[in-house]
Parts: C-alpha cells; structure tokens; sequence
C-alpha cells in the first residue's frame, strides 16, 4: 500500500487550505498512491481562538470536499483532523474515507492536549475541546488500519487496542511543537512501530514560525522493525512509504509479542 504524507501549510483562510489539500491529493494519486494522509487540524489554525470558528458539523465544507475527492480519485483519504461542531462541544475529529466517498471512521481525539512544560510549550485543548472515547480502526482491502490524533500517541494502551484488534498500521495526524517535536517525535513513532509490530505513520503541518503555536513538521513513517522509511524537514513537503504488510506478518511471526501476553498478569482485580 502506497501512502502519501501530505506535510501542507495551514494559514488562517479555511478554503485556502481545503484548496491546497485538495491539489495535492490530486497529485498523490498521480504518483500511485492508495492511501493519503493530511495533517492535524489540516484547515484551521492549531489555536483555541479559531477551532469554534473554523469548525463544521455533518457535511460540512471540509468533509464534503475530501468525501468527493476520495470517490473521484478512487483513494482512502485519511482527512488530518478538524474542529467538529455538536451541539456546544468542539471536538478535534479525524475524518476518513474509502474509494468510494463512503465515511469508513471518526476519531475524536481522546487524550486532549493539556501540558505546561517548564520553559517551554504551554497549551490547553480542554479549555475549548471535549474529548472523545473510541478505539479506532478501520478496514481496507490491505487488512485493518488504526486511527489516532497526536497527544493520544502518548498513550500506548491506545495503539495495543488498535493493533489486538488487527491494525497493521496506526494513523496518526499530529502536530508537536517545538518542544515536544524535537524530544518525543521520532521516539514515540519508532517505540509504537516496536511495541505492536506495526506500521506507524505521522503526518504534520508546515513549520510556520510566525503563528502562536509552532509545528514541528517532520511527517514520519515507520517499519515494524522501528527503521524510518521516510521523514520530512520543517517545511512543505510530501512524502511517499510503500508498506508492505508482509513484513508485519514476518515481525509477529518472528517475534510473537502480541500473542505471547499474559493477559492474567495484568488483569486489574478489585481490592478485598
């Protein structure tokens, strides 16, 4: 399977930057892609000021938009994520969609992005967003997929749920900052890609050093055998990995992780 990361700039106009995610599936799929990936919040600012602003509910522009290109183009269209209205909550949702236009998966960001690093980033996604409460995956005819969004990368529990359920690769659009991207990035990829004996894939805005809030970029895709098949720069750029699931098959197989737990080590018991 073909996947195209798609590391585009964000700016605060919401149909420019459907716009360019638009020209540039269009030109994935030139290149043979199968599957595309955009990055976290790929048409609205990463900041709390904007994600009611820019947000949509069902149907909305940005959703329809990817939902009629992946049928046009015939290609799963694993859309970033984007500020999803219901009702008085703004949730940080992924959207992705199948050969046909169809809506294969949601996944509302479960762990929300609250930190405050001593002399370095500081961010509050709960003050605005409410978070989700799903394992995600979804099926291809390349086998089963995982989905999550940045912060919820951190959680490994998350990325196990997926890949016991079957996903050969996770799904990550994600955008880390200055401090965090340099420290935890490529670490977290590699360490999810090792633990489940899977693929894993992060795509990232553009570095824009003039915004509030500053991505590190440096769109990644992973192996199961933790080597970085590719990784982008701070700026904009597409990436291309052909991941071959057989080598998933041959890593489990290999080194029988996932079905050598024992389960009745960590079963949580009630206290007396």
């Amino acid at each position: 399977m073909r996947a195209a990361l798609i590391q585009m700039p964000v700016t605060r106009n919401k149909e420019e930057n459907i716009k360019t995610a638009v020209r540039r599936l269009r030109e994935v799929k030139a290149r043979g892609a199968d599957i595309a990936v955009l990055p976290e919040m790929f048409c609205c600012p990463y900041d709390s000021a904007c994600f009611r602003t820019f947000g949509e509910g069902p149907g909305g522009q940005a959703q329809s938009a990817l939902s009629a290109l992946a049928k046009e183009l015939e290609l799963y269209v694993v859309g970033g994520s984007l500020p999803e209205l219901e009702g008085d909550a703004v949730y940080n949702t992924s959207y992705v969609y199948g050969r046909e236009g169809e809506l294969l998966a949601k996944h509302r960001k479960a762990h929300l992005f609250d930190i405050d690093v001593e002399g370095g980033q500081r961010f509050r996604e709960s003050d605005t967003l409410s978070p989700g409460n799903a394992v995600t995956t979804f099926e291809t005819e390349f086998g089963t997929m995982g989905l999550c969004i940045c912060f919820d990368l951190r959680f490994e529990e998350l990325a196990r749920c997926m890949c016991l359920r079957g996903a050969k690769c996770v799904f990550v659009p994600a955008a880390f900052n200055m401090t965090t991207g340099p420290a935890h990035w490529e670490l977290l990829f590699r360490q999810r890609a090792v633990d489940n004996q899977c693929f894993t894939v992060g795509v990232s805005p553009a570095r824009d050093e003039t915004e509030a809030y500053v991505a590190y970029g440096n769109s990644i895709a992973v192996d199961p055998w933790g080597s970085v098949l590719c990784r982008a720069g701070a700026g904009e750029a597409t990436l291309y990995a052909d991941l071959d699931f057989r080598q998933v098959d041959a890593v489990r197989r290999q080194l029988p992780i996932l079905s050598a737990r024992r389960t009745d080590l960590y079963e949580v018991r009630e206290k007396a």
